[in-house]
């Protein structure tokens, strides 16, 4: 009997601290942890007769980002002026762009460098 209950306590306290991880990961992405910090998300779609690209730009910080500008390379480059603490914009670059990286900048000292990156492909979805 004494054996059950050390394997139930065992089994009981893995279950906790896999839950506690689990928590304190979500909890990074739920709740701003910098003053200033910005998420992107370059991603390519890429259809049997076009490729179209979108990049995903969210305040992630406490405060407001100002003076945001998005490089999409070959000289395209987008002013976005001020992004509010915890707001998304998805903006594309032009069409005739060549879409290999794209650069975000704003101000107190934000720099993301990020290639675009393509999804995989799902059986039944548009362009697999």
């Amino acid at each position: 009997m004494d054996r059950y209950k050390l394997l139930l306590a065992i089994g009981i306290g893995s279950i906790g601290i896999i839950a506690i991880v689990i928590a304190m990961d979500i909890s990074k992405i739920a709740i701003a942890t910098q003053d200033y910090d910005i998420y992107v998300d370059p991603l390519l779609d890429e259809q049997n007769l076009f490729v179209m690209g979108r990049v995903t730009i969210q305040n992630t910080g406490h405060k407001t980002l100002t003076n945001i500008k998005v490089n999409f390379g070959g000289g395209d480059v987008l002013e976005l002026g001020t992004l509010s603490a915890g707001k998304k914009v998805i903006v594309s670059p032009p069409p005739d762009n060549e879409m290999k990286y794209v650069i975000v900048t704003a101000d107190n000292d934000i720099f993301v460098n990020k290639a675009y990156r393509t999804p995989p492909k799902m059986v039944g979805m548009m362009g697999s």
